[in-house]
């Protein structure tokens, strides 16, 4: 029973989709939460260390096998492993360190929009009529969300280092997405260790940068909690879901479920932080997943 639920899950690209989202946002809530608290780059680098332990016992067998695909192909798997792992996050800690959550959430939304914009100018990808109509219905949504139903508060925002953080991570992201088609046949194991593993070399001289300029980090309870949490969900399980579902349906179709993150993250506020939900709330709900449901859809 729990090798057949395995099967049904690794088949259901929505579904899988969905959990990355419901992780990633996650991620951004504690990300947030300890910017005082954690380093940036020192997250980021423990978190890709720890991830790569906990696969590389699993992946072992299939990495020794795949080793000549992995020599032959390096490249594109160096270029996968520094953009989808080593840059993303690292991007994205620093820049909630400098900007406000309402900033983050809303340039995190412009990542189905690179992503279509990236396989396009790389590969020539087009869109259908419906997805365009459901990127576009999704990212209203989530405006409607971050400026909490006053969409006159968009103006009022402005751009700074960490937004230009955000807005990096989310570029390194469509460029990741876009390249995946191009992932060497290997086992899927095999694949994340790897990616991991590059994200941990990527990192390793930036938090020795980091450690040098003064901003250390300290064991406390909360930094080893938020590190167990960034290296399991977002890193282990999201990515290994995030690479089934583009496999399953491309990346343009699973770009726009990073719509999901800023309506999982409103959603956490709720339950965990006590905030009270809105009407607009209820709008945004409709609109996202009405756009990510029409996107998601063959065409």
């Amino acid at each position: 029973m729990p090798r057949r639920f395995a099967h049904a899950l690794y088949a259901n690209a929505f579904l899988l989709l969905s959990l990355t989202a419901l992780f990633w946002a996650g991620n951004f809530v504690l990300g947030r939460g300890v910017h005082g608290h954690v380093p940036p780059v020192a997250l980021a680098w423990w978190r890709w260390f720890l991830a790569t332990l906990i696969v590389l016992p699993f992946a072992w067998p299939h990495l020794k096998r795949d080793w000549p695909v992995v020599r032959e192909h390096w490249r594109i798997l160096a270029l996968l492993g520094v953009t989808g792992a080593g840059l993303f996050n690292t991007f994205a800690y620093i820049g909630l360190n400098h900007t406000t959550a309402l900033n983050a959430l809303v340039l995190q939304s412009s990542g189905p929009v690179l992503i279509v914009l990236a396989t396009f100018a790389l590969f020539g990808d087009r869109v259908s009529r419906a997805q365009g109509v459901g990127i576009a219905l999704s990212f209203i949504g989530v405006l409607m969300m971050v400026a909490r139903g006053d969409l006159a508060v968009l103006g009022g925002l402005t751009l700074n280092a960490g937004d230009l953080g955000i807005l990096a991570a989310a570029l390194t992201w469509a460029v990741y997405t876009a390249f995946l088609r191009r992932r060497p046949e290997m086992h899927w194991l095999s694949f994340t260790v790897v990616t991991f593993g590059v994200a941990v070399l990527v990192n390793t001289p930036l938090m020795a940068i980091e450690h040098l300029s003064g901003w250390q980090l300290q064991p406390t309870l909360q930094t080893v909690g938020a590190i167990a949490y960034v290296a399991v969900f977002p890193s282990v399980l999201a990515y290994i879901f995030y690479n089934r579902g583009v496999e399953l349906i491309g990346g343009n179709r699973a770009g726009v479920f990073m719509h999901l993150v800023p309506l999982f993250g409103a959603a956490l506020a709720i339950g965990l932080l006590g905030e009270q939900p809105r009407a607009y709330h209820a709008l945004a709900l409709v609109l996202i997943l009405a756009g990510v449901t029409l996107a998601a859809r063959k065409g």
